[in-house]
């Protein structure tokens, strides 16, 4: 949002009535609440805008319904709103996620080109909102993008990962030789505004990534160095984790609030390739990643901390 505000952009932003608007609150920007199952409110948003970046999404949730409604249905409902707008977008940006191609399975980097895959039910309706989308390509200039694991300024899920190291543990949930490709967010932001530009928007799908794999251990010696301490690396058996996510998701049917971990999310840990393969994006895009991980885990170190997340 700042990025779009910061190069003169007339920006609307959908946002939920329970949505926290603190980061919004400085940004001059028009406001419409709703959200992806309400057509009213996505009809209004989208009337008479240029350019759409569509990335609302549910990550965690207390159903496995509520991934395919939000982010399958939703994104259809989004489509149609579109279409039915009377002046159709010049630019629809869909912000995907490599859950929704699966983990590589031949040793290398996941491609555009290959099968998907999908191992979860976020994952599955991530997929579920491609196909829909890519569905009403030849109507809507459409580019999708698929980031790997996303760390960064408000992050919440890799945070967790930060806290743990900032206590001076280094859980390893996977094996020595699995791998997965990280992206620092404001390079995620670059390529959204690198997505505005491309020749043939009918269906591009990119990753997106810093261009580099990782293993988890290395993960961890990298934010132990950026928060200034020795951590010990503690082994998670496969079984661990399918007993936290048992317990987790039996104390969200209690709470009422989704899982820390869940059955879903395992199965994602436990994949041995979650490296991406960013050829296209370099080549179509222009995209050249900005941010080493170092950098990245320096930022996002001082964020937390002046934010007093850490």
């Amino acid at each position: 949002m700042e990025a779009l505000v910061a190069k003169a952009f007339q920006v609307r932003c959908l946002m939920r009535k329970k949505s926290d608007p603190r980061w919004l609150k400085d940004l001059a920007i028009e406001r419409v609440t709703g959200d992806c199952n309400d057509m009213a409110s996505l009809r209004e948003a989208v009337k008479g805008v240029d350019c759409v970046f569509h990335l609302a999404g549910v990550t965690k949730a207390t159903r496995e319904e509520t991934y395919f409604e939000v982010n399958g249905r939703g994104t259809d409902n989004l489509i149609h709103a579109c279409l039915e707008s009377g002046r159709s977008p010049q630019r629809f940006v869909y912000l995907s996620s490599q859950a929704a191609a699966g983990p590589g399975r031949n040793g290398c980097g996941k491609k555009e080109s290959d099968t998907c895959e999908p191992v979860s039910p976020y994952g599955q309706s991530k997929r579920m909102g491609e196909e829909l989308a890519l569905a009403h390509s030849h109507e809507l200039p459409l580019v999708i993008l698929r980031p790997s694991a996303v760390y960064g300024p408000r992050e919440r899920d890799i945070y967790s990962y930060f806290k743990l190291v900032s206590k001076r543990m280094k859980p390893c949930f996977i094996g020595e030789n699995a791998r997965l490709s990280l992206v620092y967010v404001d390079d995620v932001v670059q390529a959204l505004l690198l997505a505005l530009q491309v020749d043939e928007p009918r269906g591009n799908i990119f990753f997106v990534s810093d261009g580099h794999e990782y293993r988890l251990q290395d993960i961890g010696d990298t934010f132990a160095q950026a928060l200034g301490v020795s951590a010990v690396r503690i082994p998670v058996p496969e079984w661990g984790l399918h007993c936290a996510a048992l317990f987790s998701e039996a104390l969200s049917g209690i709470s009422k609030k989704p899982p820390l971990i869940s059955k879903g999310k395992v199965e994602e840990i436990v994949q041995k390739n979650w490296v991406c393969d960013i050829t296209r994006a370099r080549e179509s895009l222009c995209f050249i990643p900005h941010f080493s991980l170092a950098q990245g885990a320096a930022l996002t170190v001082d964020w937390y901390r002046k934010e007093k997340w850490l």
